[in-house]
């Protein structure tokens, strides 16, 4: 069996046949680890849309991403409630505002303002306490992985000590006192989640004419999404999305108006060119040094399509070989990473397009080499 000959010659020579899987290797972790990076920090992109459960967002027709809060009067709520096909619309307020630790330190928080009544635009999973206990005097909710870091006490000697239910902080100089903690998705820049009712954020937040930063709506039953959303937007003149229409929006902005593809594609590309030296430079100099076997097979009868298929061969082991274990390393740094500020979200589509590149590496490899053998005089055997 001629593949069987050409496995054989391929691990014949160790150095080079793992110099050639050890080429595909990096190339593989590289483009696995920059690809995942990038749907990780996408991802944080929109995670305050994720961090509120609401069918339709409806805002400022300026808002170019969710982060981009254009209040807007009070009066809008009664206007998006009075369109057909809206079951019910809520306020939610959404900004920054600077807590004040204990020990006399200001750090940044992302204050959400819910909806007094019904508790609309909360957090999907408390860790501790009920969302209820949100409407005592003065009460947040706190997201609980800032309350073991960027909002926990420090003691004297540096330690931290975790927030706990009853423990106070000062927001915009007003006392609060935290009644639960919750799970959020991370947002891009890390920054402390805090939930309170909607008339309470206004409180904390310097007086201004325009306060809703956005409205939260739902379809009436058996109609969808899509077209009470656009129903809203053409009576109202504001813009109003369904959450997967505004992840998509927001997402479109990052992608088009800041660096981060460019800078992103670039780090993928060179991984891509520095695979596809590494693994063809290789493979090109195993087939140079195996030239007089390939030209002894010719001489026996070996026909080109028979030296197609042993290069190839070779080609798909090492390709299986260094991808398998490329996205291996690659997922095992992400598992090690995962509770550090490295984003590493690892979806199929990644995995798909590092075994496409891998596929596209090991083809140029293959061709490098393939011209060689294909041009090759069978009485190269002879001479020497």
């Amino acid at each position: 069996d001629m593949n069987r000959i050409a496995l054989h010659m391929l691990m014949g020579d160790t150095g080079k046949y793992l110099g050639i899987v050890a080429g595909v290797m990096f190339a593989s972790l590289l483009l696995v680890q920059q690809l995942a990076m990038f749907v990780g920090i996408m991802t944080q992109m929109y995670s305050g849309i994720n961090a509120v459960n609401a069918e339709i967002w409806v805002m400022d027709p300026k808002v170019r991403f969710i982060d981009d809060s254009q209040p807007m009067t009070d009066g809008q709520i009664g206007r998006v409630r009075s369109v057909e096909g809206v079951a019910w619309a809520v306020t939610l307020y959404k900004g920054s505002v600077q807590a004040k630790l204990e020990d006399g330190t200001n750090t940044a928080i992302v204050l959400y303002g819910i909806d007094d009544t019904t508790l609309i635009g909360g957090p999907a999973v408390m860790t501790a306490g009920t969302l209820s206990d949100v409407r005592q005097s003065e009460a947040v909710v706190v997201d609980a992985i800032s309350a073991g870091d960027k909002l926990a006490h420090v003691n004297p000697d540096g330690t931290r000590t975790p927030l706990k239910l009853g423990d106070t902080l000062e927001l915009n100089d007003h006392r609060v006192v935290v009644v639960g903690f919750c799970e959020v998705s991370r947002g891009f820049q890390s920054q402390p989640v805090v939930y309170t009712t909607y008339t309470r954020a206004l409180s904390m937040v310097p007086s201004q004419r325009k306060n809703l930063s956005f409205i939260l709506a739902a379809p009436q039953q058996g109609q969808s999404a899509e077209k009470v959303a656009a129903r809203i937007g053409r009576i109202t003149r504001l813009a109003a999305y369904t959450s997967q229409q505004f992840i998509e929006k927001t997402l479109r902005y990052y992608i088009t108006e800041t660096s981060i593809v460019i800078n992103f594609g670039l780090s993928v590309f060179i991984a891509f060119l520095m695979g596809t030296l590494i693994a063809g430079q290789t493979f090109y100099n195993f087939t140079m040094d195996n030239l007089r076997h390939f030209g002894a097979l010719k001489a026996m009868g070996a026909g080109n399509r028979t030296l197609l298929s042993m290069i190839l061969t070779q080609a798909a082991l090492v390709g299986f070989l260094g991808y398998g274990t490329g996205t291996g390393l690659a997922s095992l740094l992400g598992w090690a990473t995962q509770d550090s500020m490295i984003t590493f979200t690892l979806p199929w589509q990644v995995l798909a397009a590092a075994g496409l590149a891998v596929v596209g590496i090991v083809a140029i490899s293959s061709v490098i080499s393939l011209r060689k053998v294909m041009k090759l005089e069978p009485g190269i055997v002879f001479r020497g």
